[in-house]
């Protein structure tokens, strides 16, 4: 059998995946690291427009084939370009494209092969942009470890680092186990069900032998666990502080939204379309893993004097609530579907520009940027002490951060009327106490900075303009989605 393919369809990650094999050849020529950042980004901002250009005609799916599960009905397909997964991809994209801003001063004050790091990050994105796509088991695995592979070595890439090598050897085991877990779960699926495409994965389960069905559901949970990984939920978390600060400060940020959303795209595409007969047991699952998640990282962040580390246990927390939608199993499954994804983009515009201020303003020659290092930031450089505040009121869910508040009622409400009502209530604590850190950094970036007359007090960076763009981007992006946050609530309705 020969199958077609829709290059269209695949447009996206065929022109990130040319993109970068083209820059790591360019990068044996010796091409200037600013021309390699420049056909980064403006191959990303290509697929962006690919993905735009998609949306505005049907769906479209590739890789298939012919029949149902009994092989008269429709095709099954492994790559699907529906509205869920250009919404995905736009939010991959963009966050990206910022990512690649933020990169470009790090590239060059950390001496590291341009060449290798865009070609690493376009691999990593590739994987990602797949990865929302996949609608069968192998290429999900395929896209996830795509995604993850890449991200080792750009951890460690800033060589002759200790603190970077440990990072990237921790990320290296965890993932390594993680993966191993799903593998395992997909073989049980697979050995209970005889299929590896979701739509008939689903049908096969809902008609499960009795003596099949313990097996079938301990795969879907294993399957569970290797997600659980990719989104830093507890237990598989304690790579996420250590793996943050090792890493150089853009692949931090990466690792926090763009792989984070990727991850929530399998999760929510498993959970949904593959497993929902089995939601009376993956259901109680993300439950307690939600309510842990949160918990352990809002309790663990109040202690963190780094911003990096900070960010990094708050990122933990922010997966709890992002969980807990999910936690409602079959009854209402749309919506709460819907309530996450939102909230992943919202929290991706948030978090993306806490990291830029961070990146772009933080103490300058400093390895680790102290909380305390950004006191009196809103009076030396008033723009971006305002933005890091406003974002940083955002991520707490507190007015005039709307977009932040936003997020968190529409999975209240979801996860309430699902039935969880026990988890609404813990989140709704976890929530006050995010508010102590959150507001603790932001009220000092307008107190008076530290005096230290015995030592000198380093200065906030200067950042280039590749960084200035980056925070005005997700500063305008924050500012239209507190404006309209219903602008996100209608896209996702509409695409899950």
């Amino acid at each position: 059998m020969i199958q077609g393919i829709d290059y269209a369809a695949i447009a996206p990650p065929l022109i990130v995946v040319l993109a970068a094999i083209a820059l790591l050849l360019a990068d044996a020529f010796d091409v200037p690291r600013r021309v390699l950042g420049a056909v980064s980004g403006g191959a990303l901002a290509a697929a962006l427009i690919a993905v735009i250009a998609l949306a505005s005609g049907g769906r479209r799916a590739t890789f298939c084939l012919p029949g149902g599960l009994r092989g008269n009905g429709p095709p099954s397909c492994s790559y699907v370009a529906d509205d869920f997964t250009l919404l995905f991809q736009g939010v991959v994209l963009a966050a990206a494209v910022v990512v690649v801003l933020l990169s470009l001063r790090e590239i060059a004050d950390a001496r590291m092969p341009a060449g290798e790091y865009h070609f690493l990050l376009l691999a990593a994105i590739t994987g990602a942009l797949v990865l929302v796509a996949a609608r069968d088991l192998i290429l999900l695995v395929v896209a996830l470890e795509t995604l993850s592979l890449p991200v080792f070595a750009l951890v460690a890439l800033r060589r002759y680092d200790g603190v970077a090598s440990e990072a990237a050897v921790k990320l290296f085991l965890v993932s390594v186990v993680s993966a191993a877990i799903m593998l395992f779960g997909i073989s049980m699926v697979y050995g209970a069900t005889g299929a590896m495409h979701l739509d008939r994965i689903a049908p096969a389960l809902q008609r499960l032998p009795d003596h099949l069905s313990p097996v079938a559901g301990v795969g879907v949970v294993l399957v569970l666990a290797g997600f659980a990984f990719k989104v830093a939920a507890v237990p598989f978390h304690f790579w996420a502080p250590d793996v943050y600060q090792g890493a150089p400060p853009p692949v931090a940020a990466f690792l926090s939204v763009v792989s984070k959303a990727a991850g929530f795209a399998g999760l929510t595409i498993v959970l949904a379309l593959g497993f929902p007969a089995y939601g009376h047991v993956w259901g109680p699952v993300v439950a307690v893993l939600a309510a842990v998640t949160m918990t352990l990282g809002n309790l663990l962040a109040l202690r963190q004097r780094t911003a990096i580390r900070l960010l990094a246990w708050s990122s933990i927390a922010q997966s709890g609530y992002m969980l807990a939608p999910l936690a409602v199993g079959t009854r209402r499954l749309p919506e709460a579907v819907a309530a996450t994804i939102a909230y992943v983009a919202l929290y991706a515009v948030m978090n993306l520009g806490a990291f830029a201020v961070v990146i772009g303003y933080g103490a300058r020659g400093k390895r680790f940027a102290a909380l305390d290092d950004f006191r009196g930031l809103a009076r030396t450089r008033p723009a971006a002490g305002a933005a890091l505040a406003f974002f940083l009121i955002c991520l707490a869910g507190l007015p005039p951060g709307v977009m932040g508040l936003f997020a968190k009622v529409v999975v209240f409400r979801a996860t309430v009327a699902g039935g969880v009502t026990w988890l609404a209530v813990v989140m709704a604590v976890n929530t006050v106490i995010g508010l102590y850190y959150y507001l603790a950094w932001a009220a000092r970036l307008f107190a008076a900075p530290a005096e230290r007359p015995s030592e000198p007090v380093p200065g906030p960076a200067e950042p280039g303009p590749a960084v200035r763009a980056a925070v005005a981007a997700t500063a305008a992006g924050a500012l239209v989605l507190t404006v309209a946050p219903q602008l996100v609530l209608q896209a996702v309705t509409a695409a899950s």
